[in-house]
């Protein structure tokens, strides 16, 4: 996997993870897969396309996690 990925769940990022984190972290994991630091124009579309996808898929996760000693307690209290 990516090492540059960083990790944007607490306690790694104590405070919610912007979604400019999410999809420079989505933009990264998309990155590896494929192999093209920056597509060429007949793949930008689908590589565009899967950026977004691994973002909202991301943001999905990250907003079911339950991380155990407070990351429950502070969402509800948000």
């Amino acid at each position: 996997m990516c090492r540059s990925i960083k990790t944007l769940r607490p306690p790694a990022l104590p405070e919610e993870a912007t979604e400019e984190e999410i999809r420079a972290a989505a933009l990264q994991y998309v990155r590896k897969v494929s192999g093209f630091r920056a597509p060429a124009a007949h793949n930008q579309e689908v590589f565009d396309r899967a950026v977004e996808a691994v973002t909202a898929a991301t943001a999905e996760l990250l907003a079911g996690l339950q991380v155990r000693g407070g990351g429950a307690a502070r969402r509800a209290a948000g």
